[in-house]
């Protein structure tokens, strides 16, 4: 399978199965789009010269077919998907947990209009997470991690902060497992920043991997979806917050995390305004909510995000060129090691490697399905019970979901988020169609900017 298209000035060809990206001219972007179909050299050379005669001249026509040819041979274009066969196997692998979502909290101190988390309450009643809780997810985590050395916690809420004790003491007893148990903890915090103060960075800045900061954007966006529960905006009393952990932190290992609805589908504003507060790490994404709220994403407001994710991409070149870049997130993509054959045939982890814990020790695939009572894993005391549903999320990659078998971009979305199909179609196998739409896009200018980068390179060296 390969996937053409023209962005920024670039003509990108990505042969899918390889993950092999080729930036050409415009005849071999024709002759290698008439080629897609055809089975064999011969056919490819058949179907080029009908084509193109009277457009391209011959000789240049077999000589650009010969480059083709020696691009099929080393696997870089056309290539088989040589990975399918081995699904059955990599299932059948024994399952280790990787990663925990720890839910510190079910409470928060904001009143996020588009929370999925009802504003921290899962469906259920408003919690914290005991130091007993925690300490047993911990243990669970170790016994149930194999061999694996490197263990992920996210403390996790509603609002870890509110918490803030039990998750030093968390810390702490996983530091003290670390020695005896052969293993390495990277723990991160997610939070809205209304409690985060001098104490709190001292410590994340010691103990934390990853610091997610959740802020929309401009003032009036944020404020507009991230009031407090008395109604006034959070926007003034977490900037001076974030921009002073971020700089704490020499602008790495952190991320600013926002969300764009309806009301503001010109986010590349927001990103840029992020950006122009001095943010390097930002990461705004598009709500997923359902049709009939107000804010929801809708079919007609595509082409006004794609024209967006065009503008941001060409502007995070131009401040890179001019050494004044940042990274967003949805961006960042290796194409040195082509499509990961691990993310190929496991998808995202959830309900299998990695697992989320409620305040009362439940375990739930991830932290979108937790207060569905139907997707209950079993405990951290019992462990998994549900050993028919891990079987399902086990299951669940790209090679199970119909809508992924013809698409560009499964091999780097892994198929897309279970909780977002389920929610949209009743199945995790299922897919969220607009999701996947702006997937798509973003993966395009992704690699149209590392082409850009690349060329940015060569033009320094020379």
């Amino acid at each position: 399978m390969v996937h053409q298209y023209q962005n920024n000035g670039y003509n990108i060809i990505l042969d899918v199965n390889s993950g092999s990206v080729h930036t050409v001219d415009q005849m071999a972007y024709d002759v290698i789009g008439a080629c897609q179909g055809c089975p064999d050299a011969a056919s490819r050379k058949n179907k080029v010269l009908e084509t193109f005669s009277g457009t391209y001249r011959e000789d240049e026509l077999l000589e650009l077919l010969e480059e083709v040819e020696s691009l099929v041979e080393a696997g870089q274009l056309f290539s088989p998907d040589i990975y399918e066969d081995y699904i059955d196997a990599f299932q059948n692998r024994e399952t280790v947990v990787k990663a925990l979502c720890i839910h510190i909290t079910h409470d928060c101190n904001l009143s996020c209009k588009y929370c999925f988390a009802q504003e921290g309450e899962y469906h259920g009643q408003r919690a914290l997470m005991s130091y007993e809780v925690g300490k047993q997810a911990l243990d669970f985590l170790v016994a149930h991690s194999g061999s694996r050395i490197n263990l992920e916690v996210d403390f996790f809420g509603g609002e870890p902060l509110m918490n803030w004790e039990v998750v030093k003491q968390l810390v702490a007893y996983g530091r003290s497992l670390e020695e005896p148990h052969h293993k390495k903890f990277r723990f991160t915090l997610t939070t809205n920043g209304v409690l985060l103060d001098d104490e709190v960075m001292e410590f994340v800045n010691r103990e934390m991997s990853n610091v997610v900061l959740s802020i929309d954007g401009r003032k009036e966006v944020n404020d507009r979806m991230r009031p407090s529960r008395n109604g006034k905006g959070s926007y003034d009393l977490i900037v001076p917050k974030f921009r002073k952990l971020a700089e704490s932190r020499r602008q790495t290992n952190y991320y600013v995390r926002g969300t764009y609805t309806h009301f503001n589908t010109d986010f590349a504003a927001d990103v840029l305004h992020l950006a122009d507060l001095g943010f390097e790490q930002i990461s705004v994404e598009p709500v997923v909510a359902p049709p009939d709220e107000p804010y929801a994403l809708r079919e007609e407001d595509l082409p006004v995000l794609y024209e967006q994710y065009d503008l941001l991409a060409k502007e995070l070149l131009a401040r890179q060129k001019e050494g004044r870049g940042f990274n967003f997130f949805h961006f960042m993509i290796d194409l040195e090691g082509g499509p990961c054959v691990a993310k190929r045939l496991s998808g995202c982890g959830s309900g299998t490697e990695y697992l989320s814990v409620t305040p009362w020790g439940d375990l739930y695939p991830c932290h979108q399905f937790v207060g569905q009572e139907q997707f209950k894993m079993g405990d951290i005391w019992n462990g998994i019970t549900a050993t028919d549903m891990q079987q399902r999320f086990k299951q669940c990659n790209v090679y199970a979901r119909p809508a992924c078998q013809d698409c560009f971009a499964k091999y780097y979305c892994s198929g897309g988020c279970s909780a977002n199909a389920y929610n949209f179609t009743g199945d995790i196998t299922g897919h969220y169609e607009l999701g996947c739409q702006l997937q798509r896009k973003r993966i395009e200018c992704a690699i149209m900017i590392k082409s850009a980068l690349a060329d940015m390179k060569e033009e320094h060296n020379e």
